[in-house]
């Protein structure tokens, strides 16, 4: 237990978006696929996960680690099936986002969402790290009221409102680990990811990748970096992390990109080459590849379910 302690007090916790959801028509979403984090509980009405067929009840809920492309139902009754993209085109007709805090799960075909971030030092997203897919979370009353008071909180403005959500979504972030670890879930995961992170070279290779986005990534790079030989740097990476460092890199940069789409005017060729890709058109083709959507189409959206 001591090492996951190292690895929780070692998260950066960032507060993304909270909506509180109306169902307006059944609708099954394909590959729908965040860089945040998602944790999703059901007010009323169904939510399904494509491969899974446990029954969800209101109240239990739904967490889906970014980078993980899923398909879910939302609604009860025969679903319209639309591609991730269509639902990004045409999302008010789908969706509409409540704001008075007194119908907080008290409306028919309704949810609750926070979105955020975990990272590990700053550089690693802790939940895609562990390689895990959605699951679900049934009955957690503790969470179900974290949720509840992040969105209260953000429908107001008083004084500290933006302290209180960052104090509770870390709240939540730890509260989903533990969920984890009592479930003895993704447990050899788990114990890989307490090894590498404290590997020293590892984390300088993290930290290295996250300040040099738009520069020189290549192997020869990051071995300088990690002070190993180049012909060695791939095979170490990999070895410690389960994937090679140039797709490490790529969902990087593409994380990076989303980032300045939702925050910034930039033009999509700046923050291309602001992430390392020269090559605009590129960069859009590789950047649909990943999300299943245009790079503009990303630029106009707020979260994972609703602007």
């Amino acid at each position: 237990m001591k090492e996951y302690n190292k690895i929780i007090e070692s998260l950066s916790v960032k507060f993304a978006k909270a909506r509180h959801i109306n169902i307006l028509q059944p609708i099954r979403i394909k590959n729908v696929y965040d860089v945040e984090n998602t944790l999703v509980i059901l007010y009323d009405g169904d939510v399904k996960l494509e491969g899974i067929d446990e029954k969800v009840e209101p109240g239990d809920m739904l967490f889906i680690p970014g980078g993980k492309s899923s398909t879910i139902t939302y609604g009860s009754g025969e679903p319209k099936e639309i591609t991730y993209e269509e639902f990004m085109t045409r999302r008010e007709h789908y969706f509409d986002s409540m704001t008075i805090p007194e119908e907080i799960g008290k409306v028919r075909n309704s949810f609750g969402l926070v979105a955020f971030e975990a990272k590990v030092f700053d550089s690693v997203n802790f939940f895609t790290s562990l390689d895990i897919p959605p699951f679900f979370i049934k009955k957690n009353t503790k969470l179900a009221q974290l949720v509840k008071d992040i969105l209260i909180e953000d429908f107001t403005d008083e004084a500290g409102r933006g302290r209180v959500i960052m104090n509770k979504t870390e709240e939540i972030v730890i509260e989903i680990i533990r969920f984890i670890l009592r479930n003895e879930m993704f447990v050899e995961q788990l114990a890989t990811n307490s090894t590498y992170f404290k590997d020293p070279r590892l984390i300088d290779i993290f930290a290295y990748i996250k300040d040099n986005l738009e520069g020189d990534l290549s192997n020869k790079q990051l071995a300088n970096v990690a002070n190993v030989s180049e012909d060695y740097v791939g095979q170490y990476f990999k070895m410690l992390t389960g994937i090679n460092p140039q797709d490490y890199i790529e969902y990087q940069r593409m994380e990076a990109a989303v980032t300045l789409l939702r925050t910034t005017k930039k033009s999509i060729r700046a923050i291309g080459s602001e992430v390392g890709y020269k090559d605009t058109a590129y960069f859009c083709r590789r950047f649909k590849m990943m999300f299943g959507i245009p790079a503009g189409k990303m630029r106009r959206r707020e979260s994972l379910l609703i602007g």
